[in-house]
């Protein structure tokens, strides 16, 4: 059973910076994609960054160049760099696991954790 973990949501002014981290139980987190989607009050869900088991990332045009997504296959741990935050980046945050960048959002997924910038 693969379970996932988000850390480090906070409340943070316009401009600065904070650090996702998502922790993967089993075995299968060197082969599987893994993703970042957030979800703001009367939004669409969106998929913020994604990296392929090889390594290979992507990112929504809202993000490029603010945002970093790395995983650490030792760790089973995956981490979403943010900077340069802005007041429109306020939604929780949610790790996806899949087995490719294409089926991340029908695999599994962590409770979210709630990233607020305020202006």
């Amino acid at each position: 059973q693969v379970q996932l973990v988000e850390s480090g949501g906070d409340l943070v002014q316009a401009g600065g910076s904070l650090r996702l981290s998502c922790a993967a139980s089993g075995s299968i987190f060197s082969m599987s994609a893994m993703g970042w989607y957030r979800r703001a009050p009367g939004k669409q869900r969106e998929l913020v960054a994604a990296i392929s088991a090889g390594g290979n990332t992507n990112y929504a045009d809202s993000v490029k160049g603010r945002f970093t997504i790395s995983r650490d296959n030792v760790k089973n741990t995956v981490y979403l760099q943010m900077n340069s935050l802005k007041p429109e980046d306020t939604a929780v945050y949610y790790c996806t696991m899949g087995n490719s960048v294409a089926t991340l959002a029908q695999s599994y997924w962590g409770q979210g954790t709630q990233v607020t910038v305020s202006s």
